[in-house]
């Protein structure tokens, strides 16, 4: 046995009952798993957390591009609402133009007829007094 060691340390009852000896480096192995299974657990913490923070974060940006996703639709919608607003607007106002032209072409017939009867009218007052 090794100085400064007592015999519980070294000697053990199994499960039968039996009395067993137990080596040094043996002895140790326990106790250094215990501390690599500490450390691994305590890995094993700091990753769970930066995973945590990690998958966190990913859902945020996930709302964030979903809520940028549906701004972008809704702008695309309405500029296109806005393009069939102008192109309707532009039809109606080719419409009118049409329809001012041929008002146009209609008083301008109307005018010539007119100063052509006010053309005879006068030329009939005019040989109506010389015939007096």
């Amino acid at each position: 046995m090794a100085t400064g060691t007592s015999a519980k340390e070294w000697f053990y009852i199994d499960k039968l009952r039996h009395l067993r000896i137990l080596e040094p480096e043996i002895r140790q192995k326990p106790s250094e798993l215990t501390v690599k299974c500490k450390e691994f657990l305590d890995k094993m913490k700091q990753f769970e957390q930066t995973e945590g923070g990690l998958t966190e974060r990913l859902e945020e940006l996930g709302k964030e591009v979903e809520k940028e996703k549906l701004k972008a639709i809704g702008a695309r919608n309405l500029l296109e609402l806005v393009a069939n607003q102008r192109e309707t607007q532009r039809r109606q106002l080719q419409a009118k133009i049409s329809e001012k032209r041929m008002q146009l072409k209609r008083l301008r017939i109307e005018q010539e007829i007119l100063s052509e009867v006010e053309a005879k009218q006068k030329s009939f007052i005019h040989h109506f007094t010389l015939q007096r």
